[in-house]
């Protein structure tokens, strides 16, 4: 099994890139026939979701447009639980059809906040598409509605998930190995 050491720690592979890729096809063709008639508006959180943003839209064949925000609430192998602002929103969503990609939701800390800053704005609909959902991670009321991987809580790695600041450039997700 592929492994690699960023910074201190172990990780292997959990998911290939090719599962990936296949994956994020799926979720494109379920957005493309939901929204043929919306002209949606996809919202990439970054940094973390840049990767899965970019192999997303590509595979959009309905009229939309993207753009990228930031909020974050992560530091280390841990969340932080403190959620900082959202950054880069700077078009009107009023009566828009959004569709938020984010590369991972466990807690649900940064897209309770997100989610709930972006109701303020009246768009016609938000829905949430995440490469990783952690559903044992949670603290809040969430589900998203395109779900790459349902994943156990531990830490990863790679297809733009990072731990403090590498391995975003990873093709795989990688789970942190048990190095007991």
């Amino acid at each position: 099994m592929q492994e690699v050491t960023i910074h201190d720690k172990t990780f292997e592979v959990l998911i290939a890139a090719n599962d990936i890729q296949q994956r994020v096809a799926q979720i494109a063709a379920d957005i493309n026939e939901n929204y043929a008639e919306k002209k949606p508006l996809f919202l990439g959180v970054l940094n973390g979701a840049f990767l899965f943003a970019a192999d997303l839209f590509k595979n959009i064949s309905v009229p939309c447009e993207i753009s990228f925000i930031r909020v974050s609430s992560y530091q280390g192998t841990q969340s932080s639980g403190k959620v900082k602002s959202l950054i880069g929103l700077n078009m009107d969503i009023n009566n828009r059809h959004i569709i938020v990609i984010e590369d991972i939701v466990d807690t649900g800390d940064t897209m309770q906040y997100l989610l709930a800053e972006l109701a303020q704005k009246n768009p016609a609909s938000v829905k949430l598409a995440t490469m990783v959902f952690k559903p044992e991670a949670l603290k809040h009321p969430l589900q998203p509605d395109f779900i790459g991987f349902t994943v156990p809580p531990d830490f990863l790695v790679g297809y733009g998930l990072d731990y403090d600041g590498l391995g975003r450039n990873l093709n795989d997700i990688f789970i942190l190995k048990n190095n007991a």
